[in-house]
């Protein structure tokens, strides 16, 4: 079972193509944490919004994830973190084309 960490912050930019390059980098070592399958990097430029859908292998390796990334957003000067781990219903999710079985 897969499991999906939720997270949103209120963040003033960049966005876009600027975003990308600036988190390039920071793209690349999440890759390398333990137990991460894949994320999409959501952002609104309008509400000043940015954040991501992240599966991990396991609710440990999610939990542990979710704690150095708010502490690092903190070091940011993000501090209002919205953070939320779920399980994912795999019947549904396989009917609606979701790729994690």
């Amino acid at each position: 079972m897969a499991y999906v960490l939720q997270v949103d912050f209120k963040m003033n930019g960049p966005f876009g193509d600027e975003m990308a390059e600036a988190f390039s980098d920071l793209a690349k070592s999440i890759n390398k944490e333990d137990g991460f399958m894949w994320k999409i990097w959501t952002e609104s430029p309008e509400t000043n919004e940015a954040g991501g859908i992240y599966i991990f292998e396991t609710k440990e390796t999610a939990e542990k994830y979710m704690d150095m990334h708010s502490k690092r957003l903190a070091g940011f000067g993000i501090i209002d973190v919205n953070a939320k781990i779920f399980t994912i219903n795999s019947k549904l999710t396989e009917i609606t084309k979701g790729p994690v079985k």
